[in-house]
Protein backbone atom coordinates (compact mmCIF):
# COMPACT_ATOMS: atom_id res chain seq x y z
CA UNK A 1 0.00 0.00 0.00
CA UNK A 2 1.65 3.12 -1.15
CA UNK A 3 0.38 6.03 1.14
CA UNK A 4 1.06 9.68 0.99
CA UNK A 5 4.23 11.19 3.09
CA UNK A 6 4.12 13.71 5.29
CA UNK A 7 6.74 16.79 3.30
CA UNK A 8 9.92 17.20 4.64
CA UNK A 9 9.04 14.24 7.24
CA UNK A 10 10.81 10.44 6.56
CA UNK A 11 10.17 7.30 7.51
CA UNK A 12 11.54 6.84 11.14
CA UNK A 13 12.15 10.30 12.26
CA UNK A 14 11.25 9.70 15.80
CA UNK A 15 13.43 6.17 17.00
CA UNK A 16 11.74 3.84 18.84
CA UNK A 17 14.26 1.27 20.73
CA UNK A 18 12.77 -2.16 22.04
CA UNK A 19 13.11 -0.97 25.49
CA UNK A 20 11.60 3.03 24.53
CA UNK A 21 8.36 4.25 25.94
CA UNK A 22 7.36 7.55 24.17
CA UNK A 23 5.15 9.17 26.05
CA UNK A 24 2.56 12.28 24.74
CA UNK A 25 0.85 14.80 26.44
CA UNK A 26 -1.40 16.50 24.35
CA UNK A 27 -2.95 19.40 25.29
CA UNK A 28 -6.94 20.51 24.43
CA UNK A 29 -6.96 23.52 21.89
CA UNK A 30 -7.76 27.35 22.92
CA UNK A 31 -10.68 26.86 20.62
CA UNK A 32 -12.66 24.33 18.75
CA UNK A 33 -12.19 25.96 15.18
CA UNK A 34 -8.24 24.71 15.86
CA UNK A 35 -8.69 21.10 15.41
CA UNK A 36 -8.91 19.98 11.96
CA UNK A 37 -11.95 17.39 11.69
CA UNK A 38 -11.02 16.49 8.30
CA UNK A 39 -8.44 14.29 9.37
CA UNK A 40 -10.48 11.86 11.19
CA UNK A 41 -11.71 9.25 9.56
CA UNK A 42 -15.86 8.21 9.12
CA UNK A 43 -15.87 5.77 12.58
CA UNK A 44 -13.77 8.62 14.38
CA UNK A 45 -16.34 11.00 13.26
CA UNK A 46 -19.12 8.59 14.72
CA UNK A 47 -18.07 7.93 17.52
CA UNK A 48 -17.36 11.63 17.90
CA UNK A 49 -21.01 12.33 17.38
CA UNK A 50 -22.09 9.89 19.89
CA UNK A 51 -20.97 11.90 22.66
CA UNK A 52 -23.55 14.12 24.08
CA UNK A 53 -22.01 16.39 26.25
CA UNK A 54 -20.01 18.92 24.36
CA UNK A 55 -17.29 19.18 25.91
CA UNK A 56 -16.25 15.33 25.45
CA UNK A 57 -17.25 15.37 22.38
CA UNK A 58 -14.55 18.08 22.09
CA UNK A 59 -12.14 16.37 23.83
CA UNK A 60 -12.59 13.14 21.96
CA UNK A 61 -12.13 14.87 18.35
CA UNK A 62 -9.21 16.53 19.66
CA UNK A 63 -7.64 13.65 21.63
CA UNK A 64 -7.68 11.67 17.98
CA UNK A 65 -6.66 14.73 16.27
CA UNK A 66 -3.34 13.97 18.28
CA UNK A 67 -2.95 10.78 18.30
CA UNK A 68 -3.10 10.97 14.36
CA UNK A 69 -0.45 13.48 14.13
CA UNK A 70 1.98 12.17 16.74
CA UNK A 71 1.68 8.70 14.75
CA UNK A 72 2.14 10.51 11.60
CA UNK A 73 5.89 11.60 13.27
CA UNK A 74 6.70 7.37 13.66
CA UNK A 75 5.10 6.42 9.98
CA UNK A 76 5.78 9.42 8.35
CA UNK A 77 2.26 8.97 6.63
CA UNK A 78 0.02 12.19 6.91
CA UNK A 79 -2.29 12.15 9.50
CA UNK A 80 -5.71 11.59 7.64
CA UNK A 81 -4.25 8.76 5.56
CA UNK A 82 -3.07 6.65 8.21
CA UNK A 83 -5.85 3.79 9.15
CA UNK A 84 -6.66 3.20 12.53
CA UNK A 85 -8.14 -0.29 12.93
CA UNK A 86 -8.36 -3.15 15.33
CA UNK A 87 -6.15 -6.00 16.60
CA UNK A 88 -7.15 -9.49 14.02
CA UNK A 89 -8.07 -12.21 16.45
CA UNK A 90 -7.28 -15.67 15.05
CA UNK A 91 -9.68 -17.38 17.09
CA UNK A 92 -12.67 -15.62 15.28
CA UNK A 93 -11.16 -14.23 12.13
CA UNK A 94 -12.33 -10.17 12.77
CA UNK A 95 -11.05 -7.22 14.04
CA UNK A 96 -11.19 -6.47 17.56
CA UNK A 97 -9.69 -5.86 20.48
CA UNK A 98 -6.34 -3.19 20.84
CA UNK A 99 -6.32 -0.27 18.18
CA UNK A 100 -3.50 -0.82 15.72
CA UNK A 101 -1.99 0.68 12.05
CA UNK A 102 -3.06 -1.09 9.43
CA UNK A 103 -1.53 -1.87 6.23
CA UNK A 104 1.92 -0.50 7.83
CA UNK A 105 3.91 -3.95 8.47
CA UNK A 106 6.83 -2.66 11.65
CA UNK A 107 4.77 0.09 12.56
CA UNK A 108 4.70 0.89 16.15
CA UNK A 109 2.32 -0.08 18.79
CA UNK A 110 0.25 2.83 20.57
CA UNK A 111 -2.57 3.38 23.07
CA UNK A 112 -4.48 6.74 23.51
CA UNK A 113 -6.70 7.92 26.39
CA UNK A 114 -8.12 11.12 27.66
CA UNK A 115 -9.77 12.55 30.11
CA UNK A 116 -10.68 15.79 31.28
CA UNK A 117 -9.06 18.06 29.15
CA UNK A 118 -5.83 16.34 29.24
CA UNK A 119 -4.63 13.38 26.42
CA UNK A 120 -2.22 11.08 26.54
CA UNK A 121 -0.16 8.70 23.91
CA UNK A 122 2.36 6.01 23.88
CA UNK A 123 4.04 4.49 21.25
CA UNK A 124 6.47 1.43 22.11
CA UNK A 125 7.68 -1.67 20.51
CA UNK A 126 5.45 -3.74 22.45
CA UNK A 127 2.08 -4.16 23.25
CA UNK A 128 1.15 -1.32 25.55
CA UNK A 129 -1.74 0.54 27.13
CA UNK A 130 -2.02 3.68 28.97
CA UNK A 131 -4.42 5.53 30.97
CA UNK A 132 -5.14 8.99 31.87
CA UNK A 133 -7.44 9.83 34.93
CA UNK A 134 -8.54 12.99 36.78
CA UNK A 135 -8.75 12.72 40.59
CA UNK A 136 -12.17 11.16 41.13
CA UNK A 137 -14.46 12.56 43.95
CA UNK A 138 -14.84 10.66 47.17
CA UNK A 139 -18.27 9.68 46.09
CA UNK A 140 -16.60 8.01 42.85
CA UNK A 141 -14.37 6.50 44.64
CA UNK A 142 -17.60 5.05 47.26
CA UNK A 143 -18.97 3.77 44.45
CA UNK A 144 -16.32 1.68 42.36
CA UNK A 145 -14.61 -0.42 45.52
CA UNK A 146 -16.71 -2.80 45.10
CA UNK A 147 -15.71 -3.55 41.80
CA UNK A 148 -11.61 -3.60 42.44
CA UNK A 149 -9.94 -6.96 43.47
CA UNK A 150 -10.79 -8.22 47.59
CA UNK A 151 -7.17 -7.22 48.01
CA UNK A 152 -7.48 -3.89 46.59
CA UNK A 153 -10.33 -2.51 48.30
CA UNK A 154 -8.06 -3.77 51.31
CA UNK A 155 -5.72 -1.57 50.26
CA UNK A 156 -7.66 1.63 49.54
CA UNK A 157 -9.60 0.97 53.02
CA UNK A 158 -6.50 1.58 54.88
CA UNK A 159 -5.67 4.61 53.23
CA UNK A 160 -6.85 7.53 55.61
CA UNK A 161 -9.58 9.29 53.54
CA UNK A 162 -7.71 12.31 52.23
CA UNK A 163 -5.30 10.20 50.50
CA UNK A 164 -7.63 7.84 49.33
CA UNK A 165 -8.77 9.72 45.99
CA UNK A 166 -4.91 9.52 44.87
CA UNK A 167 -4.43 6.22 45.41
CA UNK A 168 -7.62 4.71 44.07
CA UNK A 169 -6.97 7.15 41.18
CA UNK A 170 -3.31 5.65 40.87
CA UNK A 171 -4.60 2.05 41.04
CA UNK A 172 -7.57 2.49 38.33
CA UNK A 173 -5.03 3.83 35.92
CA UNK A 174 -2.90 1.35 36.62
CA UNK A 175 -5.72 -1.28 35.81
CA UNK A 176 -7.32 0.24 33.13
CA UNK A 177 -3.84 0.71 31.20
CA UNK A 178 -3.22 -3.09 32.15
CA UNK A 179 -6.74 -4.20 30.50
CA UNK A 180 -6.11 -1.83 27.43
CA UNK A 181 -2.74 -3.49 26.65
CA UNK A 182 -4.54 -7.20 26.89
CA UNK A 183 -6.94 -5.43 24.46
CA UNK A 184 -10.10 -6.08 26.45
CA UNK A 185 -10.64 -2.91 28.15
CA UNK A 186 -13.29 -2.70 31.14
CA UNK A 187 -15.47 -5.92 28.98
CA UNK A 188 -12.89 -8.17 31.14
CA UNK A 189 -13.88 -7.23 35.29
CA UNK A 190 -12.22 -5.10 37.09
CA UNK A 191 -11.43 -7.64 40.44
CA UNK A 192 -10.05 -10.25 38.37
CA UNK A 193 -6.45 -8.76 38.29
CA UNK A 194 -4.59 -7.71 41.00
CA UNK A 195 -2.39 -4.57 40.35
CA UNK A 196 -2.12 -3.13 44.07
CA UNK A 197 0.64 -1.90 45.77
CA UNK A 198 1.24 -4.60 48.47
CA UNK A 199 2.63 -7.46 47.00
CA UNK A 200 4.38 -7.61 43.27
CA UNK A 201 4.39 -11.09 43.11
CA UNK A 202 0.79 -11.16 42.53
CA UNK A 203 -0.11 -8.62 39.46
CA UNK A 204 0.10 -9.94 35.86
CA UNK A 205 3.08 -12.13 34.71
CA UNK A 206 4.39 -10.71 31.86
CA UNK A 207 3.71 -7.66 32.44
CA UNK A 208 5.02 -4.17 33.92
CA UNK A 209 2.35 -1.89 35.00
CA UNK A 210 3.79 1.63 36.40
CA UNK A 211 2.10 4.62 37.15
CA UNK A 212 4.11 7.71 36.37
CA UNK A 213 4.50 11.35 37.31
CA UNK A 214 1.86 13.70 35.91
CA UNK A 215 0.72 16.95 37.34
CA UNK A 216 -1.71 17.78 40.61
CA UNK A 217 -5.01 17.18 38.81
CA UNK A 218 -4.17 13.93 36.71
CA UNK A 219 -2.52 10.79 37.60
CA UNK A 220 -1.32 8.55 34.83
CA UNK A 221 -0.33 4.82 34.07
CA UNK A 222 1.38 2.76 31.70
CA UNK A 223 1.15 -1.24 30.79
CA UNK A 224 3.94 -2.99 28.26
CA UNK A 225 4.06 -6.31 27.42
CA UNK A 226 7.59 -7.76 28.49
CA UNK A 227 8.90 -8.21 31.98
CA UNK A 228 12.00 -6.33 31.97
CA UNK A 229 13.00 -1.94 32.58
CA UNK A 230 11.43 0.53 30.23
CA UNK A 231 13.09 3.78 29.64
CA UNK A 232 10.29 6.21 29.29
CA UNK A 233 10.25 9.93 28.05
CA UNK A 234 7.52 12.20 28.81
CA UNK A 235 6.95 14.70 25.85
CA UNK A 236 4.87 17.56 26.41
CA UNK A 237 3.38 19.05 23.14
CA UNK A 238 2.73 23.16 23.17
CA UNK A 239 -0.87 23.51 21.95
CA UNK A 240 0.12 25.79 19.47
CA UNK A 241 2.27 23.08 17.93
CA UNK A 242 -0.20 20.30 17.84
CA UNK A 243 -2.94 21.88 15.76
CA UNK A 244 -0.35 23.98 13.95
CA UNK A 245 -0.32 23.41 9.95
CA UNK A 246 3.07 22.27 10.09
CA UNK A 247 2.18 20.39 13.58
CA UNK A 248 3.54 17.00 13.12
CA UNK A 249 7.47 18.67 11.78
CA UNK A 250 7.17 20.62 14.92
CA UNK A 251 5.96 17.47 16.84
CA UNK A 252 9.05 15.16 15.61
CA UNK A 253 11.11 18.10 17.05
CA UNK A 254 9.65 17.57 20.59
CA UNK A 255 12.23 16.94 23.17
CA UNK A 256 11.56 14.98 26.70
CA UNK A 257 10.13 17.21 29.19
CA UNK A 258 11.23 14.18 31.55
CA UNK A 259 12.76 11.01 31.62
CA UNK A 260 12.33 7.77 34.04
CA UNK A 261 12.75 4.00 34.03
CA UNK A 262 9.82 2.02 34.27
CA UNK A 263 10.94 -0.69 36.59
CA UNK A 264 10.22 -4.61 36.17
CA UNK A 265 8.06 -5.72 38.90
CA UNK A 266 10.11 -7.25 41.70
CA UNK A 267 8.68 -11.00 42.43
CA UNK A 268 10.00 -10.42 45.57
CA UNK A 269 8.13 -7.53 47.05
CA UNK A 270 5.41 -8.71 49.18
CA UNK A 271 4.26 -7.49 52.57
CA UNK A 272 1.98 -8.90 55.10
CA UNK A 273 -1.87 -8.75 53.50
CA UNK A 274 -4.67 -11.15 54.81
CA UNK A 275 -6.22 -11.33 51.49
CA UNK A 276 -3.12 -12.45 49.00
CA UNK A 277 -1.59 -15.60 49.02
CA UNK A 278 1.70 -14.94 49.57
CA UNK A 279 3.08 -18.59 47.95
CA UNK A 280 5.12 -18.44 45.14
CA UNK A 281 3.63 -19.85 41.84
CA UNK A 282 5.13 -23.59 42.21
CA UNK A 283 3.71 -23.65 45.45
CA UNK A 284 0.34 -22.50 44.41
CA UNK A 285 -0.13 -24.17 41.81
CA UNK A 286 0.66 -27.75 43.73
CA UNK A 287 -1.87 -26.33 46.28
CA UNK A 288 -4.51 -26.14 43.36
Amino acid sequence: MNLPRVPNTPRGTRELGPSDLHLWLLPPPAAPRDVPVGELDAHERQRAAAYRRTDDRKTYVAAHVGLRRVLSVYTGVAPQRLAIGREWCEECGERHGRPVLVGLPGAPEFSLSHSHGLAMVAVARTRVGVDVQALPSRETVDACLPLLHPAERQEITRIPAEQRQTAFARLWSRKEAYLKGLGTGLARAADIDYLGEAAESWRPTGWTVRNMPLCASHVGAAALAGDKDWRAGIHPVPADWLYARDAVERISAVEPGLRTVLRAHDPSSVRTHALIDTRNRKERAQAS
